[in-house]
């Protein structure tokens, strides 16, 4: 974890060396800079699959994270109530995040699926603005690594209260990180001139 002088608080997220390389990878595949409604699609899937309230699409640009699939409790494509939930806490709302909040920039940095049953039970994560902010406590969560080797972003199922995903849920969140994957291969294949 580093400083940022500026303010001197805590962030958050590790070093993402492959900023660079993600942010040439998104604009070559013209997606994570607005949200698609097959994103949002996959969203829903995902909560409904996983058990959760929430679930996101993220990509990642060197400063912040953008949701261009969610799912929230209404099943509002919007994102109207994750929205709300920012707003009465004084977060940012909308799809954007900044880049040190939530657990996704671990997952983006580390290349592999983080669950996390309880995020209280780690002091890692405990301390994470969305842990205040938000209300977030479990977290499931892969990344999307695509054919060159570039991490694109992640998938993740977020809950409001524990929730006990273990081994079921981690298996369940590759997959579907997998499927993702393919579904982005297969747009990319038919632009292809």
């Amino acid at each position: 974890m580093a400083y940022d002088h500026a303010d001197q608080r805590l962030l958050t997220a590790p070093a993402d060396h492959e900023a660079t390389q993600r942010m040439a990878r998104l604009r070559a595949l013209g997606i994570g800079t607005h949200p698609e409604q097959e994103f949002d699609e996959f969203a829903r899937t995902l909560a409904e699959t996983a058990g959760a309230p929430y679930a996101m699409v993220n990509f990642f640009t060197d400063s912040q994270q953008y949701f261009a699939g969610l799912h929230t409790p209404s099943g509002a494509r919007s994102g109207v109530d994750l929205e709300a939930a920012q707003a009465a806490t004084s977060a940012e709302p909308g799809r954007n995040m900044p880049r040190d909040h939530g657990f996704c920039p671990h997952v983006v940095a580390r290349r592999l699926p983080l669950v996390l049953d309880d995020v209280c039970e780690y002091p890692r994560f405990a301390g994470n603005p969305v842990v205040d902010e938000i209300g977030i406590r479990s977290y499931l969560g892969a990344p999307l690594i695509d054919h060159t080797g570039t991490s694109l972003g992640t998938i993740c199922a977020v809950a409001t209260e524990t929730r006990p995903w273990g081994r079921p849920g981690l298996e369940t969140i590759k997959k579907m990180a997998a499927d993702l994957m393919d579904l982005i291969h297969r747009r990319e294949v038919r632009a292809q001139p």
